[in-house]
Formats: structure tokens, sequence, C-alpha cells
């Protein structure tokens, strides 16, 4: 059997070259402001891969993504082995667009402290009088570049961005720049809805992006996870007051309280963060995560 050694490797995730295509692994890991946390969260990984898959099937009408099969049987013989079953994504070969692409409905997290301060989310005025978790308006496109493990992303603006793009795509900048926000706000805005119908609100996200062997932009990476997004119950929800969550929030929240932990958590945190996990997948999907 051929052994296999990540190319890279995430906070949480390893991706492998499998030749025609990249097989993209999700552990039990878990970040949080920047550290990989000393815990794992058992079945994480898989509850994240299948989550995504929920999501690219429910998205490729607006936008084809790089998923192949998250069928394990797919993929070359070592993955077929026990660490890697419903944890792997086996996804087309992407030259990925060098951009974080956020999408806020709400105003939470460090755009509610960005507001308070000076009316703005990085650099977008809104409008006065709005509360702590309240919708905006219309959603908007916060966009930051991609920082190299360990280091903090950072905030840019629409136009700071395509220039950040242009440098890898010559003369393509602009033009891809404002495409990645066309389709980050269009699928935001129809997964938004779906979740809302489901007892869930997505209160902001991000997107990745990259272009295929004939230069077509797709969706890749992760889609809508716990980890890339903020997920509230719709049940209690209430404007002017920070909301409970089924993302890794509740992780944060801990960490901030106890910050002498040295970024481990104790045991009945976990089974609570996987609880919360297995609960959204089960809203959001109709099914139990098996």
């Amino acid at each position: 059997m051929k052994e296999y050694k990540p190319f890279k490797s995430g906070k949480v995730r390893e991706v492998y070259d499998a030749g025609d295509s990249i097989i993209m692994v999700a552990t039990d890991r878990i970040s949080a402001f920047d550290h990989i946390l000393k815990n794992k969260i058992t079945k994480k990984g898989a509850i994240l891969t299948q989550m995504s898959k929920f999501w690219f099937d429910f998205t490729k009408d607006i936008l084809p993504n790089h998923m192949i099969s998250v069928d394990n049987k797919d993929m070359p013989e070592f993955f077929q082995q026990p660490q890697f079953i419903g944890n792997s994504m086996k996804c087309k070969k992407l030259t990925m667009i060098p951009m974080e692409c956020i999408v806020r409905g709400y105003i939470t997290g460090s755009g509610w402290e960005s507001y308070k301060e000076n009316g703005t989310i990085c650099g977008i005025e809104l409008p006065a009088g709005l509360k702590e978790s309240q919708q905006l308006p219309e959603p908007i496109f916060t966009p930051s570049t991609k920082a190299e493990l360990g280091d903090h992303d950072e905030n840019v603006s629409l136009e700071q961005g395509a220039k950040v793009l242009e440098k890898s795509f010559p003369g393509h900048g602009r033009e891809y720049a404002e495409k990645v926000r066309d389709y980050t706000i269009a699928i935001y805005k129809k997964c938004a809805d779906y979740a809302r119908s489901r007892g869930i609100i997505i209160a902001d996200t991000k997107f990745e992006f990259g272009l295929d062997e004939n230069g077509n932009i797709i969706l890749g990476d992760e889609v809508l996870t716990p980890d890339s997004s903020r997920f509230w119950p719709l049940e209690g929800y209430e404007a002017g007051k920070s909301q409970p969550s089924y993302d890794k929030q509740f992780v944060r929240d801990w960490l901030k309280a106890n910050p002498d932990s040295d970024y481990e958590l104790p045991q009945d945190v976990i089974d609570k963060t996987i609880a919360k996990y297995k609960e959204a997948f089960k809203m959001l999907t109709g099914k139990d995560f098996e």
C-alpha cells in the first residue's frame, strides 16, 4: 500500500496529493484564538466533512464546487484506513484565490467591537443605533488576506483585496474580487434562508474559492461548518445581547473565562462541544449523525 504524507497541514486539517486530485482530511483538532488546543473533539472531523458535503450539494446550482466524493472507496487504499473513514473528501485540484471571503449577516464579534468604536465594520459604514447581534439591513462582504499558520488574517477592503489578487492573477484582480464577493453573498443568502427555516441563524461565515483547470471560479475548502461560521439557535434569539451558539464560540467563551487554562479543555466542555456540533448537524440535514 502506498503511503501518503500531507503536503499541507493546517490548524485542523491535513491535505494530501493523490495525483489527479487532493484528499482533504478534517481532523478532530480544534483551534481558537489562533492556537491549536491540546484536546481533540471526537468525531468533529467527520461531522464537518459530512456537513460540508450537505452544503456543497445544496449550493451547486449557484456555483460548482471542488467536491468529488466523500466515499473512501473512491480514494487510494491508504485512505481506507479507519482514521480516514467519514472525515475525508476527495476534491478537484484548484489554484486557490488568496482571500478569505467573509460575509456578515448580523453584527457580532469583532464586527460589533469595531461598530461600537466608529460605526463601521472593516471600513463599511453602517446605520446608527444598531444593537449587538442585530441583523444587518443587507449582508456585507468583509474579506481578509490569507495568513500563514500562527499569523492573524488581515481585514481588507474590496479595493485592497483586488490589489492583492492582481499580484497572483495579473489583469484579473478586480474581476475576481468582485466575482467572489457576489458569489459569497449569493451563497450566504440561500443557505442562511434555509438554515433559518430549520431553526438556525447563520450570523456570519467564510468561503474560499479557486480556479479549476479551465480558469473557472469554483467553491472550495469547507462550507458553512461550525468551524467556519457562527451558528445561533433561532429559538430565543433577541438582538441586544450575545447569543448562545452551536459553533466553537462555546470553546472561545470558556477559554476567555479561564485564561490560565493553557489551551486545555476539561472533559465536560469537550462533551458539550461535540453535542452542539451533532445537534446543528441534525437540525440542518434532518438526519442524526452516524
